[in-house]
């Protein structure tokens, strides 16, 4: 568990909630869907034409700034949401690589960790943009927060180092439960499914499914995310099946040799 990127997501989760509940209301100078950023040169040559004088390059650099900061004006305001839904995922992954590691995961979990990490983070963002980019779902308010919400249960998981921690086996594992037993040997895998199907791809399948069959809401990226929701899912629930597999063909192997012997 990391505490201090917990803290990040307490404070930047619910200014983005606000952005995104708000959204309607958030400026736009440009037409809908369409986002123009023209930094003319003839902005930035009138700029440098006016610093040749006794101002100097100081001056040069200053209105050069100026125009730079009007055309940046000109973005919609909901662009500039998106923008931050993707820093605040790129310095979560970046963030989590700088912090100390600690003396419960080795550099080689870690490495392993952030690589998971980024795929975990383009599949949140294509959730939250995909589904909240919808007209029909930004009508419905109750619909938004519902999709925040499980946004924000998919963002516990950065904090968690569960998916790369193997639990060590002590020697007096063999007396214990099956249960016990099952989660001593294979600790990372059953995490690694249980985030996949209850913190993120579960949640993500169930929203997608209830916005095509209850609201009607079809179109193309939709329909494959949510594909490739079940995919994931089966693949996952598939792999669990095999590791109880071999493990029950562990156990098996195991007895019959205590009673050979």
């Amino acid at each position: 568990f990391s505490p201090a990127i917990f803290l990040y997501l307490i404070c930047i989760v619910p200014s983005l909630w606000l952005l995104e509940i708000h959204h309607g209301t958030q400026y736009c100078g440009n037409e809908p869907g369409a986002v123009q950023v023209n930094v003319s040169n003839q902005d930035f040559n009138q700029s440098r034409d006016s610093s040749h004088g006794s101002e100097g390059t100081d001056h040069h650099i200053i209105q050069t700034a100026k125009v730079f900061v009007n055309q940046l004006s000109t973005i919609c305001e909901t662009v500039w949401t998106l923008a931050l839904h993707q820093t605040f995922l790129l310095l979560l992954v970046i963030g989590r690589w700088l912090l100390p590691i600690g003396v419960e995961i080795t550099r080689d979990q870690l490495s392993q960790l952030l690589l998971m990490f980024v795929g975990t983070a383009a599949d949140i963002l294509e959730f939250a943009s995909e589904t909240l980019d919808i007209e029909d779902v930004r009508k419905n308010y109750a619909l938004i927060n519902a999709i925040l919400a499980v946004w924000t249960w998919s963002m516990l998981q950065f904090p968690l180092d569960l998916a790369v921690q193997h639990i060590g086996c002590k020697p007096a594992a063999t007396s214990r439960r099956i249960p016990s037993l099952l989660l001593c040997r294979y600790s990372a895998e059953l995490w690694n499914i249980g985030v996949s199907l209850f913190i993120q791809d579960g949640p993500f399948f169930i929203v997608r499914s209830i916005l095509m069959g209850h609201f009607r809401i079809f179109n193309q990226m939709l329909v494959f995310f949510t594909a490739k929701n079940i995919l994931v899912v089966t693949l996952q629930l598939y792999r669990l099946a095999v590791i109880s597999l071999d493990f029950r063909a562990t156990l098996l192997q195991k007895s019959r040799k205590e009673v050979n012997c």
